[in-house]
Order: C-alpha cells, then structure tokens, then sequence
C-alpha cells in the first residue's frame, strides 16, 4: 500500500482516534495530573518536519493540536520537571525527565538472519512466531521477576512490537536502573554477522546457567520445534546447516559425521529437513560418554543454539534512557496505514499482523454507517473493527485506574498526597 493520504489521517483523527483511552492511560487518573500536563509529545509532520517538545492541558487540548497539524505521525516521551512547551523558559539544568514508562521495541530486523519466509520490510504471520516467542519470554520475567503488572503490548504497525510498563515503580527508574535491567535481560549480543551470539555460562564454559535463562529456556523449547524445525525449516538449506554446525563446539569427529551426511543429500538433489537434521545432531551426541566434558559442552551448544534462534532481541536504546520518545498506540504506520494496536500477550501466537485495522478499511466501515443512517460520527470506534483493540486497552486502563485510586485513598487516609 502507498503512503498514507494526509486527508485520510486527519479524518482518522476527527473520527476514529481514542483520544480518551490514550489519555487515561499515560494519566492514570480523570484529572489532569503531572504525568499528562508536564509529558513530552513529538509530531513527525507530512514531509517529515519534526516537532518536539509540546506539551498539553488535556486530551481535547492535544486533539485539537493534531488535527491542526495532521502529522503523519506522533510519539510520546517522559514527564520533565516542566511543561514541555515551556523549555525554552526554563534553565536548562532545571528541566530533567522525572518519569517515564519503561519501554521495549522488539523489531523483526534483528531477526533477519534466522527467518526463512520473508525479508526486509516484510512479516507475515509465520516469521510473526519470532515476535511472539519474545513476547511470552519478556512478559513473563517483567511479571514473575520484576513484579510489574501494568505491562502493554502494542503491534508498531508494520514488522514490531512495543511495550510499555506504566507501574509506578518502573515510572521512576532511573537511567541507571534502566541499563541495568537491560543488560540483565539482554543475552543475543553481536551484529548479524557474528555466528555465535549466546554465551551463557562464564565459569570455564560450564558454569550454572543464570536461573533467569533456565526459566526462559523451558518456555522457548516448545515452540522451537513448531517455529525454528518444522515451520521455518531453518537448517534445510546448505547455507542454514553449515550455520548450525559453526555454532557446535569445534568437535571435529562430530561435525564431520554430520557435514558428510548432509552434504550427501544435497548432493543427490534431496536434502533432509530440518526436523531430521536435528534428530541426527542429538543422536550423535547421545552416543558420546555421559560424564564427558565434550559432552557437556555440546549439551550447552545445543540450548545456546534455542535460545540465539528465539531470545527476545531487544533493542537496548530504546530501554535505556528516561528521554526516548516511542510511537504512541492507535497512531497509523505512514507506509502501511496499519493501526499500531494493542495485542493481549496471552494470544500472541493467535495474533496476525496482516490483518490488522487499516485505515483504509476503517474509513469504508464509517462511510458505510453514513449511508445506513444518514449522520457523520466523530469518535465512533466502538461501531468499526477497531472497537476489540480500544477495548482491550481500556481494560488495561481499568486497572491501572483501579490501583490508582487505591493508592489515593490510602494516603488520604494517613493525611498525605500520593
């Protein structure tokens, strides 16, 4: 699809955007507080003009201000110690980022070496695997290990996904905690063109895996077959074995064994797939002494080879700081006119991001319900196929509201603000 007509975003604007929904969200509350009034917003315009540092009153105040300017595009960043729109009053020393939702993109480019369906700028529900297996892994150390709950998952529109952790304890990180928490999650390190690019163990190769690995290890297992094995049939092709065998220790007799089997097949113009492939390197392995050191290290190359397929590829600079701004949700990707909806982590899998509410087809839905009743509507999602994705981020918004208003009442109680 071309890029998005400026005339179809702005009508998506007027008519369609969850102006209320995004705003209770990164609010927390009905009214107005610091974390909406003192926020950063950023507008990329048509031709690529961009603008930082705006910052507003209200929802209807930073509605008002999009369809004047009709970005293509608007992103969301920190809560400063001052209004944005008032940096340039402000010394510089005293405007700092105060706040700021702990954020992840997981982008289908850094998967490029290992999906076998499609390349470049293009996904499909098969490669989407990838995603969604980083996903299951990141969702559930952010709830089990760092006790955040108020976790949102968002499709970007056209090859990724975000998440925003809005839980107050992850609001105040600090740059330093952030990088922390990155590097404590962060295990598939290297350019694509490294070959190996998971190292888990540090004492002498054979130490304890981390617990947090072993965790994430035991989640990716059983879909590694069904994505890596059977569905991408990563290792069919020469390319892709030669690629598993560099990631074996340099166990010759092995490798050998192996190289000399595959290479057989592909000469006879019938190579085996990758379910098999696998097969014959663990049968291989079996054979080798239980107790052995070179057993053991093969054993280890075998779940480093899992995880360098199917470890949540994050990329860190996004994590890092308080001040990165990122794509705020229901914004449309300019290039597909996708919508960047929400997704419920428990139905990644089920999750296609070739069907997602496009703004082409959500102006047919509304044009339709003109001619049935005669009236133009302003804001009525609730009446096209974006409805389940506004309503799945209100409920998210429930119980953030929810926890809120608990913590509000509790310091009233002891005669202090929250």
């Amino acid at each position: 699809m071309p890029s998005v007509e400026p005339q179809m975003t702005l009508a998506y604007y007027r008519r369609l955007f969850p102006w209320k929904s995004l705003y209770h969200w990164l609010n927390h509350q009905i009214p107005p507080t610091r974390l909406w009034t003192h926020r950063e917003f950023a507008f990329t315009l048509q031709g690529d003009a961009y603008l930082r540092w705006n910052s507003f009153k209200d929802a209807d105040d930073l509605k008002r201000e999009v369809c004047r300017l009709n970005p293509s595009r608007f992103e969301v960043g920190a809560i400063y110690s001052g209004r944005p729109r008032d940096k340039k009053t402000i010394r510089p020393n005293l405007f700092v980022p105060n706040l700021r939702e702990l954020v992840f993109d997981i982008d289908m480019d850094e998967y490029n070496e290992v999906r076998t369906c499609c390349s470049g700028k293009q996904v499909c529900k098969r490669c989407w695997g990838f995603i969604a297996s980083a996903v299951d892994v990141l969702d559930q150390v952010l709830r089990e290990q760092f006790g955040y709950t108020h976790i949102l998952w968002v499709y970007s529109g056209r090859r990724g996904i975000h998440c925003w952790v809005s839980d107050q304890a992850a609001l105040a990180l600090s740059n330093e905690s952030r990088w922390a928490l990155v590097e404590y999650l962060e295990l598939v390190r290297g350019g694509a063109q490294s070959e190996k690019r998971v190292h888990t163990r540090y004492k002498n190769g054979l130490g304890a895996m981390h617990p947090m690995l072993s965790e994430a290890l035991s989640t990716l297992q059983g879909g590694f077959s069904d994505l890596v094995l059977e569905d991408q049939d990563c290792f069919r092709s020469t390319e892709g074995w030669n690629k598993l065998l560099r990631l074996l220790p340099q166990d010759d007799d092995i490798i050998a064994t192996l190289r000399e089997k595959w290479e057989e097949q592909d000469s006879i113009g019938e190579p085996s797939s990758s379910i098999d492939k696998w097969e014959d390197m663990r049968r291989e392995i079996k054979k080798i002494s239980k107790d052995s050191t070179r057993k053991k290290f093969l054993s280890i190359a075998v779940e480093e080879i899992v995880l360098q397929y199917t470890y949540p590829r994050i990329d860190s600079n996004v994590s890092k700081t308080r001040n990165h701004l990122l794509k705020s949700p229901f914004c449309l990707h300019p290039s597909t006119g996708n919508v960047c909806v929400p997704v419920d982590p428990a139905r990644i899998h089920e999750f296609d991001p070739t069907n997602v509410p496009n703004i082409e087809q959500l102006l047919r839905e509304l044009d339709q319900l003109i001619k049935e009743d005669g009236t133009e509507h302003h804001s009525d999602w609730e009446r096209t196929s974006l409805a389940p994705y506004v309503r799945l981020m209100d409920q998210h918004v429930a119980g953030l509201m929810k926890e809120v208003r608990t913590a509000n009442r509790a310091a009233a109680l002891k005669g202090t603000d929250f």
